[in-house]
């Protein structure tokens, strides 16, 4: 298997969609009595939420590899200058 990177918006995505799949499936069922108006905004909510936290997570990884590349530069003119 090959690695990847963890994305925790994508992990935060799957599991508010499978959260209110399980709520309408309780709602299906008879077990719980959820009005729409209660599951459909806390979806919505998660997925900007989801959002905001991929986008942050790419930021931040953005910037970290941009310090990583610039040492990595300065280390191979240094080493092209002797």
């Amino acid at each position: 298997m090959r690695f990847h990177e963890f994305q925790p918006g994508r992990l935060l995505a799957g599991l508010i969609l499978v959260t209110a799949g399980v709520l309408y499936l309780l709602d299906a069922s008879g077990q719980a009595d959820l009005p729409w108006f209660l599951v459909v905004p806390m979806a919505v909510g998660g997925l900007c939420l989801s959002a905001v936290v991929g986008m942050t997570t790419y930021a931040v990884r953005r910037d970290r590899r941009d310090v990583s590349d610039a040492s990595g530069e300065r280390r191979s003119s240094e080493s092209n200058d002797r």
